[in-house]
């Protein structure tokens, strides 16, 4: 009689196993069910979060303006090595293209395993990257993302529009590399897809009808009359004119640009703000922005070097629209005693200074009428041919050359105000933005009372905590016993 109690036990043991193993089935299931919702939750709502400092592992504005504006396909094939460090830099910076457009892929190849490849595309050398779109190929060797995004430009915009930069009247020079020269800006508008050249309007009868823009950096004398007119009939066609105009030069420009609704001031800027920040009284900090498209979104302080005001009249001739784009801060003034300023003693006058914030820069749009009719007679200033089609002319104006010069233009916001400048005036507000920048370093530096406790946390007390424990577990165990 005592086997009946057994049996029960055991079948009550068995259905206790039982109900075990389906309820950790269960489990099991449930939980591949959840990890495959998360998957495909992720897959279809990808989203990423870069926390680091200043963003490094971001794409730039402008990068991302210009992957999402993609109109056709586009593939980079990277070419590296296994046992290469960069390998892995490659593959994030180009994954990280891929994530903001379905319209670009890409393709790691070993250089050493794909020799045919390689051969394909001229490819020699490791750390290397080809964009192609259709017919157009672009090599890039030690990629950037600067040099990314360069690329694309060059492969997907059809053509290549030029930027010219007025010369035979002290202007700064493009082939100038010195720090007043205009190389790195003459780079910088190459790397957009521009072709730059120089214009000796003294040897030409009108401005190019290829130049997308016109640039006129720090003219030192005027413009003969014969050139203004030129410049002149440049705006009625529709043209794009940038101006940098350093104080007390050119006069007649100044005067020239007035009839567009901008006016330069007989004037400099003192700013003492930029001497708190270990620069000088005359390079004024720029951080106060209108609204406008070059200006968008532009938080970063810019700085102009011995600059004058530009503004904007406020009674603009009819047809124009202008407006002030930048204006220094509280702190700063207009100066109209040059003598004093020259002593290194300039003070503000209430009666004759304007005190800040100042203007630096303004923008006009010019309303072009349109072409006269067949056997009309043409306006007396009129070109030869009028394009057809009603067109609006564009200016530019800011009251320094330096800012865009080589030793100032790389400081700061500088470099993306004139780029955003020439895209605007170029009608290419798809590529206002901020531009990519080289990752730096950012180094902790530590007094010698902190890299003396640095070292006593991190170095000395982990191993000091786990031996002070294995000696108390070993006392207590000895103890037990």
């Amino acid at each position: 009689m005592a086997e009946a109690p057994e049996r029960v036990t055991e079948a009550a043991a068995r259905r206790r196993r039982t109900a075990y193993g389906l309820n950790t089935a269960l489990a099991v299931l449930l939980l591949l069910a959840a990890v495959a919702l998360v998957e495909a939750l992720s897959y279809s709502h990808n989203r990423r979060f870069d926390l680091t400092e200043g963003k490094r592992q971001s794409l730039s504005d402008q990068s991302v303006k210009v992957l999402r504006g993609l109109a056709k396909p586009v593939k980079a094939v990277g070419f590296s090595a296994p046992d290469r460090g960069d390998r892995a830099f490659l593959e994030d910076l180009l994954r990280l293209y891929a994530y903001h457009s379905d319209r670009f892929t890409f393709e790691l190849i070993d250089l050493d395993r794909s020799p045919a490849t390689a051969k394909r595309y001229g490819v020699t050398t490791p750390n290397t990257v080809v964009i192609e779109s259709g017919a157009r190929e672009e090599k890039i060797l030690l990629p950037t993302e600067e040099k990314l995004t360069n690329a694309l430009l060059k492969v997907t915009r059809e053509g290549k529009r030029v930027v010219y930069f007025l010369q035979g009247h002290g202007e700064g020079e493009i082939s100038n590399t010195d720090r007043p020269g205009f190389s790195q800006a003459r780079d910088a508008i190459q790397g957009a897809n521009y072709e730059v050249k120089e214009l000796l309007l003294l040897r030409e009868k009108d401005v190019p009808e290829n130049a997308a823009v016109l640039v006129a950096a720090g003219p030192k004398r005027d413009p003969l009359l014969a050139e203004l007119t030129a410049l002149e009939r440049y705006v009625r066609r529709g043209g794009k004119l940038l101006v940098l105009l350093d104080p007390d030069q050119a006069p007649a420009l100044a005067t020239f640009l007035e009839q567009y609704g901008i006016r330069p001031g007989q004037d400099v800027i003192v700013d003492r703000l930029s001497r708190v920040l270990g620069g000088d009284y005359l390079i004024p900090v720029v951080t106060q922005y209108e609204s406008h498209p070059i200006t968008k979104e532009f938080t970063l302080a810019s700085f102009f070097p011995f600059a004058r005001t530009v503004d904007a009249l406020p009674s603009p001739p009819q047809g124009v629209t202008v407006q002030v784009l930048a204006r220094t801060g509280e702190g700063s003034w207009a100066e109209t005693d040059r003598e004093t300023l020259k002593l290194g003693q300039a003070r503000f006058d209430p009666g004759k200074d304007r005190r800040g914030p100042v203007p630096v820069g303004a923008v006009a749009t010019v309303e072009v009428k349109p072409p006269a009719k067949k056997g009309d007679a043409k306006p007396a200033a009129g070109p030869e041919s009028e394009p057809a089609g009603p067109r609006k002319a564009r200016i530019v104006a800011y009251g320094t050359a330096a800012f865009a010069a080589n030793n100032y233009l790389n400081l700061s916001g500088n470099k993306d105000l004139f780029l955003n400048s020439i895209s605007w005036l170029a009608e290419e507000e798809d590529l206002i933005s901020i531009r990519p920048r080289e990752a730096k370093s950012t180094p902790v530096i530590l007094t010698a009372r902190q890299g003396q406790a640095a070292f006593w946390v991190g170095v000395i007390l982990p191993p000091a905590v786990v031996l002070l424990a294995s000696v108390g577990v070993g006392i207590r165990r000895r103890r037990a016993r």
